[in-house]
């Protein structure tokens, strides 16, 4: 058994994945040769941010399971993986703490005018502006999965209102107002002061809030993106922050990536934007780790694996679909 690895593992990782299936042997690929060491794979974890050849991979027949060390699964499902029988598991949760505590900083940091007030620091200016508030706003969410989840618990603070949509809308937590299927996305826009983005990439979010959804939204309303960048249209999106539709932007993702210096978002003073630094923490490759040596165990037992994808397509792990998820109770 052959496991190849490409996300920054220390050595300390490396003896835990050797201990949790002892028989394998593990090659620490990185970036630069997973390419090459996929053909010789029999379980992958990572992430590879190289051009792969998935399809050649997948003909080979060797590879057997894919453990994505991200949430966004777009890096490697590709039409021949989707139709394959390779199993696939994600990091869906593993950094959502990480990336709603992020939402919340952007979040605040735009209501609160704080761009404004640092730039200022900087000039050694005294101004003062009315600012917003994150305080009892109502906030649509868009993909209440775990990111979605924890972001909700967080806002419940704020007590705002909270409004989200879901391709599997089960188990609305309390302090979520209504929990709607994704086709009713266009029912939401029109109620929320912010609209905040945590859904999967795939074929049928691509684009989903494009200028026919932004005009839905609340003139005045905020935007943000810590999913993928694609789920925005940019040009539809520099459109109605120029003509004042939307008040502002944050997002810690952007189409592409990295954003074009020739982009006029870099420019505009009420946007926010983060080099996709959200599910940063000092212990992620800690609990990347933790959650692939828990699949290790659960594979060679046969048992259903945490964050499995039962339909590749969709590119997410489904809630209530019989296999666990991360942070929920499950042995080992």
């Amino acid at each position: 058994m052959r496991i190849v690895l490409c996300y920054p593992v220390e050595q300390k990782h490396i003896e835990h994945i050797s201990a949790a299936m002892p028989e394998a042997e593990v090659i620490d690929a990185g970036q630069d040769r997973v390419a090459e060491e996929l053909f010789h794979a029999d379980i992958f974890c990572g992430h590879a941010k190289v051009p792969v050849d998935w399809d050649s991979v997948v003909r080979q027949g060797r590879l057997r399971w894919i453990q994505s060390s991200a949430a966004g699964m777009d890096h490697c499902l590709v039409p021949s993986v989707i139709e394959s029988d390779i199993t696939v598991t994600s990091a869906s949760g593993v950094l959502s703490d990480q990336v709603a505590e992020h939402s919340i900083a952007l979040l605040t940091a735009w209501t609160r005018s704080l761009p404004t007030f640092f730039r200022a620091q900087q000039k050694k200016e005294f101004i003062r502006r009315p600012t917003r508030d994150l305080i009892r706003a109502t906030v649509g969410i868009v993909g209440l999965g775990g990111v979605g989840r924890r972001l909700a618990e967080l806002l419940a603070a704020f007590e705002c209102r909270i409004l989200a949509t879901d391709l599997f809308p089960v188990d609305k937590p309390a302090h979520v107002e209504s929990l709607w299927p994704a086709e009713r996305l266009p029912d939401l826009l029109p109620l929320v002061d912010i609209l905040s983005l945590h859904a999967p990439l795939n074929a049928t979010t691509r684009n989903m809030i494009d200028a026919a959804a932004i005009a839905k939204m609340k003139k005045g309303s905020l935007l943000a993106n810590m999913a993928r960048g694609p789920l925005v249209a940019h040009d539809d999106l520099v459109a109605a922050l120029r003509s004042g539709h939307l008040a502002g932007a944050v997002m810690d993702v952007t189409e592409p990536e990295p954003l074009p210096t020739a982009s006029p978002l870099w420019e505009m003073p009420n946007v926010i934007i983060t080099p996709h630094v959200g599910g940063q923490a000092a212990w992620r490759i800690d609990a990347m780790t933790d959650l692939f040596c828990r699949n290790l165990v659960r594979w060679q037992r046969k048992l259903p694996l945490v964050n499995y994808l039962s339909d590749k397509r969709l590119g997410f792990p489904i809630r209530g679909g019989g296999a666990p998820l991360w942070g929920e109770p499950c042995e080992p």
